[in-house]
């Protein structure tokens, strides 16, 4: 195995997941402390003529070519939303390149087959197969309120959105943990009995 290789790797994911979570801080704060307009992306409008009579909240400009609602002057629960919109895969990508980069470190340190790289390969699966859906809940409802928080007849229930594909890669990463511990297990049997 190319430890070189992998040290490099492990701090390039390392860094990527700092350089994330510094971004979600940054993102955060000046975002809150904005006081432009927020807008959002429906597609309630897609086929619809807009006409001065849409019920549409005070001080949101909408329009059917962009499919856009912007609020000029919004509460802070809609610079929150829209924060919402944003943030929570931030966070994840910042959270899921952590975990990926201490697995890489316990394969540099003690080699690919052992019970740590075993179970952080685990952990990490997990991370990715619960925390994808939830960010994506995260996202759709926080568009799905910031929407009906402007226009409230186009409302809808929350989604969920972002790329769901990786549950798959989580549910691989958990068996393929799994399969490895029952390897190392196997494999301090056999020099027990040898």
């Amino acid at each position: 195995m190319n430890t070189r290789l992998t040290r490099t790797l492990a701090s390039v994911t390392f860094a990527l997941g700092v350089l994330c979570g510094l971004t979600f801080v940054g993102k955060g704060i000046t975002h809150m402390l904005d006081d432009g307009a927020v807008c959002v992306q429906t597609g309630f409008w897609r086929n619809a003529s807009l006409a001065d009579s849409l019920p549409v909240g005070k001080g949101v400009d909408a329009s059917s070519s962009a499919e856009r609602l912007c609020q000029r002057d919004p509460s802070t629960g809609q610079r929150a939303a829209d924060l919402g919109g944003e943030l929570p895969w931030l966070l994840f990508g910042s959270l899921a390149l952590l975990l990926f980069s201490r697995l890489l470190k316990a394969v540099m340190l003690e080699g690919p087959f052992t019970e740590t790289v075993a179970r952080r390969l685990s952990v990490l699966g997990w991370f990715v197969a619960v925390g994808t859906p939830l960010a994506g809940l995260v996202v759709g409802w926080s568009q799905s309120w910031l929407v009906g928080s402007m226009a409230p007849v186009a409302g809808s229930g929350p989604v969920v959105a972002g790329p769901q594909v990786l549950i798959l890669a989580g549910l691989a990463a958990m068996i393929m943990g799994k399969i490895m511990r029952e390897g190392v297990r196997m494999r301090e049997d056999l020099e027990g009995t040898i």
